[in-house]
């Protein structure tokens, strides 16, 4: 298996698809999920609709440079998101979160696989490789969080 399919078939996995890892992913954990829980503020924590929406920023981010474009995500703005108001804003935002996914691992699976050791934008920000594996990681990561968050 080349480089960019296996590496776009392990960001689908947490996103829209796999089981492996973390025995569910986004997709299984937020699909007909009530807006009213989405957005339930438990403690100081995020919300799950935040966390959500905290990694569908940084995926729309990547995807730009992707497409040829500049990096203008900062990580300061990051967690900053309107609230959602109803169902329908919720649903709308999980329609474009699963759809921009698809793009990032289509976009991934698109590119030679020598491009995924080349310098990502600068080269202070590493590779290709390593910045396509931070998303797939720091995605595990959220997704714990969203787990115990419904749990509670």
């Amino acid at each position: 298996m080349n480089g960019t399919k296996e590496i776009a078939g392990r960001f689908r996995e947490i996103i829209l698809n796999g089981t492996w890892v973390a025995n569910t992913n986004y997709k299984h954990q937020l699909d007909g999920m009530d807006w009213q829980i989405a957005t339930k503020q438990i403690g100081s924590f995020n919300t799950i609709a935040i966390l959500a929406q905290h990694i569908h920023y940084y995926i729309n981010g990547i995807n730009a440079v992707f497409k040829g474009g500049t990096l203008d995500i900062r990580d300061k703005y990051s967690f900053d998101f309107p609230t959602l108001q109803s169902q329908q804003e919720w649903d709308t935002f999980l329609a474009r979160f699963w759809n921009d996914a698809e793009e990032f691992a289509s976009l991934i699976e698109k590119m030679p696989d020598e491009q995924l050791d080349s310098p990502f934008v600068d080269p202070k920000y590493g590779s290709y490789r390593r910045n396509i594996d931070a998303m797939i990681e720091h995605s595990y990561y959220h997704l714990g969080q969203i787990v115990l968050l419904k749990k509670m």
